[in-house]
């Protein structure tokens, strides 16, 4: 073997190494939509307005780019106060932006939700605009699948 060829199979193991590690990137919808999770997981005020703030930050840049854009708030955990009709501290702006951007949704999860009930002694009641879910994280996990974005502000 010389030396050249010593050097190409070097750098060609290496080129393939780098291929295999690369993941693939996920399929994007043949309508370029642009489909973004945010992750809420805190019963804080301030974190919440900020996840509402990113959704709004992603529904302008994409609206004024003439793009489609796919916004889910993803709760479980402390963070489903963030859905929660009674201890919501972000309820009025959840309600006014659910009526300002259709592609804007909503998820609590199902196994908080059900801790909370159970701790409440009776049933927590959720916003209209929350859809639930068996689990936030799996919601989570299978959206990351799918090829969503994951953002946790």
């Amino acid at each position: 073997m010389t030396k050249a060829s010593g050097l190409f199979s070097f750098f060609g193991a290496i080129a393939l190494a780098a291929a295999l590690l690369v993941p693939a990137a996920p399929a994007v919808a043949g309508d370029e939509t642009r489909r973004i999770a945010i992750h809420v997981d805190d019963n804080d005020a301030k974190r919440m307005n900020m996840a509402l703030n990113n959704a709004q930050n992603l529904e302008k840049y994409y609206s004024k780019k003439d793009m489609k854009v796919e916004i889910r708030v993803v709760t479980y955990g402390p963070g489903l106060h963030m859905l929660r009709a009674d201890t919501s501290p972000v309820k009025d702006r959840i309600e006014k932006m659910s009526l300002q951007y259709p592609n804007l949704s909503f998820v609590a999860c199902g196994n908080t939700h059900a801790r909370m009930s159970k701790k409440a002694g009776k049933e927590v009641v959720l916003m209209s605009e929350a859809t639930k879910v068996p689990s936030g994280v799996v919601e989570l996990l299978e959206l990351q699948r799918k090829g969503w974005a994951y953002v946790r502000p």
